[in-house]
C-alpha cells in the first residue's frame, strides 16, 4: 500500500525511481583514558590529514558540477579542519585528560556546536552547526576507520532517501543516476537544498518520517514532486503514471521556458523589468549567460576574499571586476563591497568573539572601522568600472551617516585615481542594501543621497520578525509575504521612486513567483535571484498584467492581515 507525505519543495522537478536509503554508519566509539597523549594528538593529525584531502577532492568536484558559489561550503569545511581554536581545543583536551582522541574530537565539537546553535538572532548558525558535524564526521570516520557512504559509486536511477544530506553528501550526486533525493529534516535555505537546485535535482525535504516508512516498505519506488513537495512511497501503477506525466510536463516547460533566453522580460502589458543573477565569482558568469540574465544584480565580493591566504591586492580585485565587467558586454552588474562578519570568517583578518554576530562588527562595519581594506577594494573597482556598466552597492547600512561616510571615501578615490589620469567611468552608480528596518524605515532619506537601493530580503525579514529562519522553532514567522514586510518594501520603493532611483531585489525572495506577483504591483524595478531561477520568473511575468496586480498588491499592502492572507490574494489573481 503506498505511503503518502508531504515536505517542503526544495528544487523543482519530479522523478520515480528505486528508493536507495543512505545510512550513515555506526561511529560510536569508547571512551579510553590514554598514557601517551602525543600518540593520539598525532593520529589526530593523520585523520585531520586524511579528512583535508578527501574534502580537497570533494570541492574540486564541486566547483566542476555546481560552481564555485556553491562549493565554497567545502572551503569553509577545510578552514575548520585548520582552525587553531578548533584544533587546539581538541589536542588539549587529549594532552588534559588523557583520554583517546575520538572522546576529545567529540567532546570539542560538541561544544562548538552547542555554542553556535544558542546564537538563536543569527540566520546562518544552524548551516554553521552542520558543518561542525560533517566536518567531525569526516574526521571521526578516519580516526574509525569507518567508510562513510560515498554517493559516486551509485550506478543505476535512484532517489536518494535519507535523515538528512550533508553539503558533502549532495555535491557527489551524479544526476544521471541520482533522479531525485527526499529528507526527513532541513529546509530551502539548507546547504543541500541550494545545491539541488543548483544541479537540477528534484528534492523535497523536511518530510520527518521518509527514512523511517521507506526502511518499513523494503525495496520499493518512490515518486517525488520537487515542485508541490509531495512524495508517494511504494506507489501504485496509477500514481506512477501520474508522477512521470508530471514530470513529461515539467519538461517541456523547461524547454518553452529556454526558448525565452534571448528576451527582455516584458509584462503581458508592456512594462519592463529587469532579471539579473546573483553570482560568487567570475567562474558563475557561465550560468548567467546560459539563463538570459539581463544584469548582474549581486556580486559578493567577499568570495575574493575567503578564496585567498591574505587579503586579496587591489589588482587581484581588479582583474576580477574586469572580467565581470567585460563579460556582461555592458549589461549592469552590482557589486556589493566586503560582506565579511556573521557566518563568514576570514583565518588572516581575526574578529572579535561575539555573542550575537550577525548584530555585530560585520560588513560596512568592518570597511569603516579598516579604511585600508575598503579602500583597496574601491580603487580595484573604480578601475574597473571603465570596462562596462558598474553599480557598487554597502551592505548593512543602517544611518544615514554611516552611507555618507562610506560615499565620502568612495569619492576620494575616485578623485584620486581621475587626477591620477587613470580610465574610469563616469557613470557608477553607488546604492545600498536595504536590508536593516531602521533603514527602511527612513528609506525617504536614503533616497535623496543613493543612486539606487537593493533590497536583500533575508536579514530584512528576521530582523522584522525577529526570528531566525534556521531554527525550526520559529521558522513560521519567516513570513515573506507579511503585510509589515511588504510596507517596508513599498515604503523603500516608493521613496526611490519619488527621488528618479531605481530598486532592486537581490534576497532568495526575488525568485519567489508569489511574491514576484506582488512586487510587479510595487513597481520593483530589478530582480536578482540564482541563474537557473531566471527563465521561470520570464515566463511567469510574461503572463502578468501589472495593473491587475497593482491592485492585489495594494489589496497585500493594506487589507491583508497574515501572510497566508497574500498567499491566497495571489493565487486568486494568478493560476500559481
Amino acid at each position: 500500500m503506498s505511503e503518502h507525505l508531504k515536505g517542503i519543495a526544495a528544487s523543482d522537478g519530479v522523478a520515480v525511481a528505486k528508493a536507495y536509503l543512505l545510512v550513515q554508519p555506526d561511529l560510536s566509539f569508547t571512551k579510553k583514558s590514554v598514557d601517551d597523549y602525543k600518540k593520539e594528538q598525532s593520529r589526530l593529525d593523520e585523520a585531520l590529514k586524511q579528512s583535508q584531502n578527501e574534502l580537497e577532492k570533494i570541492k574540486n568536484h564541486a566547483e566542476k558540477t555546481l560552481g564555485s558559489d556553491e562549493a565554497q561550503v567545502f572551503e569553509a569545511h577545510i578552514m575548520i579542519l585548520n582552525d587553531p581554536d578548533f584544533i587546539g581545543a581538541i589536542k588539549q583536551e587529549i594532552e588534559d585528560q588523557k583520554e583517546n582522541a575520538e572522546a576529545a574530537l567529540s567532546n570539542i565539537s560538541n561544544n562548538f556546536i552547542a555554542t553556535f546553535e544558542a546564537m538563536k538572532d543569527n540566520d546562518y548558525m544552524k548551516e554553521r552547526a552542520a558543518d561542525i558535524r560533517d566536518v567531525t564526521k569526516r574526521v571521526m570516520s578516519h580516526l574509525l576507520k569507518v567508510t562513510l557512504p560515498d554517493p559516486t559509486m551509485i550506478n543505476e536511477e535512484v532517489v536518494i532517501v535519507a535523515e538528512d544530506l550533508s553539503p558533502s553528501d549532495t555535491a557527489q550526486l551524479n544526476r544521471k543516476y541520482v533522479k531525485a533525493f527526499v529528507t526527513d529534516v532541513g529546509g530551502r535555505t539548507a546547504h543541500s537544498a541550494i545545491m539541488a537546485r543548483s544541479l537540477e535535482i528534484p528534492a523535497v525535504v523536511g518530510t520527518d518520517t521518509a527514512t523511517k516508512v521507506t526502511q518499513t516498505k523494503g525495496d520499493v519506488k518512490i515518486a517525488v514532486n520537487g515542485i508541490t513537495g509531495d512524495v508517494v512511497i511504494d506507489p501504485t501503477s496509477e500514481e506512477v503514471a501520474e508522477f512521470e506525466q508530471a514530470g513529461k510536463d515539467f519538461a517541456i516547460q523547461k524547454d518553452e521556458w529556454s526558448k525565452l533566453k534571448n528576451e527582455s522580460t516584458i509584462t503581458a502589458d508592456g512594462k519592463h523589468f529587469i532579471l539579473a543573477a546573483n553570482i560568487g565569482t567570475p567562474k558563475d558568469l557561465t550560468g548567467v549567460k546560459e539563463n538570459g540574465a539581463e544584469a548582474i544584480g549581486l556580486y559578493r565580493t567577499e568570495f575574493l576574499y575567503m578564496d585567498s591566504a591574505e587579503l586579496p591586492t587591489e589588482e587581484d580585485q581588479f582583474k576580477a571586476y574586469r572580467e565581470v565587467l567585460e563579460s556582461m558586454d555592458g549589461k549592469q552588474v552590482v557589486v556589493r563591497t566586503m560582506d565579511i562578519g556573521g557566518d563568514k570568517h576570514l583565518p588572516y583578518l581575526p574578529l572579535p568573539e561575539e555573542q550575537n554576530p550577525f548584530l555585530g562588527y560585520r560588513a560596512i562595519r568592518i570597511s569603516l572601522d579598516r579604511e585600508d581594506i575598503f579602500r583597496t577594494q574601491l580603487r580595484a573597482l573604480i578601475r574597473a568600472s571603465y570596462y562596462g556598466k558598474l553599480g557598487i552597492m554597502f551592505p548593512m547600512i543602517a544611518t544615514v551617516n554611516e552611507f555618507k561616510k562610506a560615499r565620502a571615501i568612495y569619492q576620494d578615490e575616485y578623485d584620486k585615481l581621475k587626477a591620477a589620469g587613470t580610465p574610469v567611468s563616469d557613470e557608477i552608480e553607488v546604492g545600498m542594501m536595504m536590508e536593516i528596518p531602521a533603514a527602511a524605515v527612513l528609506a525617504d532619506k536614503f533616497a535623496k543621497i543613493a543612486d539606487f537601493f537593493s533590497i536583500g530580503t533575508n536579514d530584512l525579514i528576521q530582523y522584522s520578525m525577529a526570528a531566525d529562519r534556521g531554527n525550526d522553532r520559529v521558522s513560521y514567522l519567516y513570513q515573506p509575504y507579511n503585510p509589515a514586510i511588504l510596507r517596508l518594501v513599498k515604503n523603500i520603493i516608493d521613496s526611490a521612486h519619488n527621488e528618479g532611483k531605481w530598486v532592486g531585489m537581490c534576497g532568495e525572495a526575488a525568485g519567489d513567483p508569489i511574491m514576484d506577483c506582488i512586487l510587479i504591483g510595487l513597481g520593483l524595478d530589478e530582480y536578482s535571484m540564482s541563474a537557473t531561477s531566471i527563465l521561470k520568473i520570464r515566463s511567469l511575468m510574461k503572463k502578468i498584467d501589472s495593473s491587475k496586480v497593482k491592485e492585489l498588491a495594494e489589496k497585500a499592502v493594506t487589507e491583508s492581515v497574515t501572510n497566508e492572507d497574500n498567499i491566497q490574494l495571489v493565487k486568486k489573481y494568478i493560476n500559481l
